[in-house]
């Protein structure tokens, strides 16, 4: 093969792929104006749903990431729609074949990642907690430090600070004291059986009436509730104002201090646990009994 027909032939095949070219330049340009438009349109997708999430959400990272999630959707599929108009449609295949074996392959590799991620996207939409909330979850009380897409920070009373995966706080049981703003105190005490019952409930009203950090919208409630092993026992229940474990603490501790005392007042004994020591293999034994006489002569309790 001469030169002349290299040249020839060289100049023939570049002659072909301008003639494609020219009859593909229609498609090419619709092709890249269709790239343009939706472009165009995932900004104002990604715009449309960060305002949108704006208003029932006070996560701005999880509203910023749907605003993304959308936004590369909506330019993804016109990529795809440019790829069909170009006639690439294998291309188009091969793309979503292996999109959807890579995104398998990182399901399962970091699926708890994935899920504390989703997680963390619907404890944003649904809001149970905001940070400086006090709530317990997972055996943890403590105040809200920080929520992000993949955990809680939870500052406990003792100061550490523990982080809990947002999957463990979505899957299980969580309780918000702070939501309703007050907190219902519930004071457990006993009273001895030779007491007047009905007495011990006025001057336990009485006095636990009189706290100032109460409620005074909400009425004191006693109510006896067992028969115990030396005291009839009852709970007192007032509520509060609550914003902070402390309002809690201050109430408890100074309904205690006031029950006492109204109390030693008026001659209401709170017993403490009596224990009787039995020295018998079968029972009704006492220590006298069991001992030499020798020994319990001198023995201290027997004051020689």
């Amino acid at each position: 093969m001469d030169l002349n027909q290299t040249f020839n032939l060289l100049v023939d095949k570049l002659q072909g792929w301008l003639d494609a070219l020219i009859l593909a330049l229609p498609n090419l340009v619709a092709a890249v104006l269709i790239v343009i438009g939706f472009a165009f349109a995932a900004r104002l997708v990604r715009r449309l749903i960060v305002s949108g999430m704006d208003r029932v959400s006070a996560y701005r990272q999880v509203n910023k990431l749907l605003g993304t999630i959308g936004y590369l959707g909506v330019l993804a599929a016109g990529v795809f729609i440019a790829l069909g108009i170009l006639d690439l449609d294998k291309t188009v295949t091969s793309l979503l074949a292996g999109a959807g074996i890579i995104g398998l392959a990182l399901g399962f590799a970091f699926q708890d990642i994935a899920t504390n991620f989703i997680s963390g996207i619907l404890l944003s939409i649904r809001r149970p907690f905001t940070e400086g909330d006090i709530i317990e979850s997972n055996g943890y009380l403590g105040t809200v430090a920080d929520v992000n897409l993949r955990s809680t920070k939870l500052r406990t009373f003792q100061g550490p600070l523990v982080i809990i995966p947002n999957k463990e706080i979505f899957q299980n049981p969580l309780t918000n004291y702070s939501e309703l703003g007050r907190r219902r105190v519930d004071l457990r005490c006993g009273v001895a059986y030779g007491d007047d019952l009905e007495q011990a409930r006025r001057v336990a009203l009485d006095a636990l009436e009189g706290l100032d950090v109460r409620d005074a919208n909400r009425p004191v409630e006693l109510f006896y509730d067992e028969f115990g092993d030396s005291s009839i026992n009852f709970t007192a229940r007032f509520w509060i104002d609550f914003r902070k474990q402390t309002d809690f603490l201050h109430a408890q501790s100074e309904a205690i201090i006031r029950l006492k005392r109204a109390f030693d007042d008026h001659g209401i004994t709170i017993p403490f646990p009596i224990r009787t020591l039995d020295f018998g293999v079968v029972g009704g034994e006492k220590l006298s009994d069991v001992l030499p006489p020798s020994l319990y002569a001198t023995s201290p309790a027997n004051g020689s």
